[in-house]
């Protein structure tokens, strides 16, 4: 066994006992399917925004990403533009008010919150279903995993991916959202630290008297390779090769920070005052984070095409140029980073089935008739059991390795957003509330949209034909919220009064 196996088997393991405590407190904790979704929306700003962060950035951040710098080179650096701009701008326009209208509502998640703002049980199934495109994102995190597992411990990918997809499983299946908060806040700490050793390790290791000189140094090394990797628009890169593909992945962005298992943190915070401090807190920590994208390009200067594979590109690097410890710690990192998305996103999910199909559709209309003790009771039994399956799911898409794992994932995101983005914005600044006709046929037109540009191969880039999707999906409510006719339902006046509050 190599001295980098044993150390990460022993950091991993020292993780792995701290995460499946908190694992064990939090599930102590949960009581009922609100706990489980939400952490019963009694928590501060700085865990949220750390969680935030947490679940924002993922493995992508870690691997994916960093593999497209040593790919694409300098034209990846738009992501930071795009994630630190992107990001934090639909937070601030969509948290605030989503926050406001849900005092009243008391919705556990997205589809729950569509479905109780329009009052329609199309919307909240709807909805519901278009999320397990999440799995995408899931499958992704999870080949993060396998192949930090073949690359330090010496695994197969299959038997990596069988390893990491156990753990989450069992860790989500036991705590729910205050597990899945509480770790996450922990592992955007690791990640963040991480990310500020790895952009100062290139100043240090490609050092040339200056700042300014070093990564001048690190440019020419790129551009003595292949003058694309030092292009502003790269024409090789399948998100940066032109502005309107740069436009496309800042506005998927804004898109993806309403994504649902951000959307259940901002539900979670306990006092609306605080939303301030937690986007604060997450900005902060993102670009911390996201300083490890210079990790690719200082393993393409140190390494040339000698990589095998783009994803591991950073911890090529890493292995180069750190001591056996620093590169242990890293990797565990990684997983971290990997847990801390994929517990999100299957609370997410199995909220779904629990709370916004089980109770919200089944219960209260009564098709399955019981009270409303049992019917918690069966929820949060739902809930749990949901996620060994979304596991096997994720588990078989990426059962044959990805080019790229970052794609794999915005595949998931980007019809989350193309589906759901026009009857959020709608919701929220619409001067009049749409009827539920307009929300459902925008959230159907901008899912199909999606489905026609990307597969059809219209638009190449994952990032951009989400765009275009959700821009579609919020052209369409605009229009028919105009054309329709909203019926007058019983839940109409409290409806206008929550969205009275929220302006």
């Amino acid at each position: 066994m190599s001295t980098i196996t044993l150390y990460t088997w022993i950091g991993f393991a020292i993780f792995l006992v701290i995460m499946l405590f908190l694992g064990f407190i939090s599930a102590r904790k949960t009581k009922s399917v609100s706990d489980f979704a939400t952490g019963g929306a009694s928590l501060g700003p700085y865990v949220l925004g750390l969680s935030f962060a947490a679940t924002y950035l993922s493995a992508a951040t870690f691997l994916g990403y960093p593999g497209w710098s040593y790919d694409w080179g300098l034209s990846n650096l738009w992501i930071f533009l795009a994630m630190i701009g992107g990001g934090p701008i639909g937070v601030l326009m969509v948290a605030k008010k989503v926050r406001k209208l849900n005092t009243k509502q008391k919705s556990l998640s997205l589809p729950d919150w569509l479905g109780d703002f329009y009052n329609s049980d199309i919307l909240r199934v709807g909805t519901g279903l278009i999320l397990l495109f999440n799995i995408f994102y899931i499958a992704a995190q999870f080949v993060a995993g396998a192949r930090i597992f073949e690359y330090l411990l010496g695994m197969s990918y299959t038997n990596g991916l069988i390893f990491i997809t156990a753990i989450v499983v069992l860790y989500v299946f036991a705590g729910g959202a205050l597990a899945d908060i509480y770790t996450d806040a922990v592992q955007a700490v690791m990640m963040a630290v991480a990310g500020v050793v790895i952009f100062v390790s290139g100043i240090v290791v490609f050092w040339e008297g200056s700042v300014t000189k070093t990564f001048a140094g690190v440019v020419d090394g790129h551009s003595s390779q292949n003058e694309n990797l030092v292009e502003v628009f790269n024409p090789n890169s399948a998100h940066f090769y032109s502005i309107g593909a740069i436009s496309g992945a800042i506005v998927i962005q804004w898109a993806f920070a309403s994504a649902p298992h951000l959307f259940n943190k901002v539900l979670g915070l306990k006092h609306e005052k605080d939303l301030g401090k937690m986007i604060a807190t997450y900005v902060i920590t993102a670009s911390f984070c996201l300083l490890v994208l210079f990790g690719g390009l200082y393993s393409r200067v140190a390494l040339g095409d000698n990589v095998m594979e783009a994803d591991l590109a950073l911890m090529e690097y890493a292995v180069w140029a750190f001591p056996a410890i620093i590169v242990a710690i890293f990797g565990v990192v990684i997983l971290a980073a990997a847990m801390s998305t994929t517990d999100g996103i299957f609370v997410s999910i199995s909220t779904v089935f629990a709370n916004d199909i089980f109770l919200k559709f089944f219960v209260k209309r009564g098709i399955i008739n019981i009270n409303d003790e049992r019917a918690q009771k069966i929820s949060l039994q739902i809930s749990r059991l949901t996620v060994p399956l979304i596991g096997l799911a994720a588990f078989f898409i990426v059962l044959q390795p990805p080019a790229y794992m970052g794609d794999v994932m915005w595949i998931g995101i980007s019809g989350v957003a193309a589906g759901t983005m026009g009857p959020i914005l709608y919701a929220i600044y619409g001067k009049r509330k749409a009827p539920a006709r307009a929300a459902e046929l925008s959230m159907t037109v901008g899912l199909l949209s999606y489905l026609i540009i990307y597969f059809t191969g219209l638009v190449p880039s994952t990032m951009s034909a989400g765009a275009v999707a959700t821009f579609i999906g919020i052209v369409t409510i605009v229009i028919l919220a105009r054309v329709l006719k909203t019926p007058h339902t019983t839940n109409e006046g409290k409806i206008e009064k929550n969205r009275t509050l929220a302006n």
